[in-house]
């Protein structure tokens, strides 16, 4: 009888351990880049991730192809969900995206990387652009 007992408390404690959620952060993200181009485009730009009162500078890249064309700045704020450690935020974030701008407009974006990263951001668009193209972002920690 003991060692049912014993069998079944070493179950149950691991499948409470199964169950129970990873422990992940929502930190929040400034983004702020560039984007310019004729059919294929470029994105440069900084950015900063808030995760438990400290900031972690960002490096921002990028290539679009597709419809493109003109100059236009940037500046996304929102959150960055899924994050273990702020080295997660790291990587390679994929879109379609479709928008136009002409001195100001909106963009909102949800994106995510290939650790689960999900950035949830908007803010706003200026410059001359209209763009209908696949993008990709890369996302780095700088030092």
């Amino acid at each position: 009888m003991l060692r049912s007992l014993r069998a079944a408390l070493v179950a149950l404690a691991g499948l409470c351990a199964a169950s129970a959620p990873a422990l992940a952060d929502t930190c929040s993200i400034r983004i702020k880049f560039v984007k310019a181009g004729w059919v294929i485009g470029g994105t440069a730009g900084s950015g900063t991730l808030t995760c438990n009162g400290r900031n972690y500078p960002l490096s921002i890249g990028g290539l679009s192809y597709g419809f493109t064309f003109g100059v236009s700045s940037v500046n996304l704020r929102g959150v960055a969900r899924n994050i273990r450690r702020p080295s997660d935020v790291a990587g390679v974030y994929g879109a379609g995206s479709a928008g136009a701008a002409i001195v100001r407009g909106p963009q909102a974006a949800v994106l995510t990387n290939q650790k689960g990263v999900v950035l949830e951001v908007a803010g706003a668009q200026t410059g001359v652009i209209v763009n209908l193209d696949l993008s990709g972002m890369a996302v780095s920690l700088s030092r």
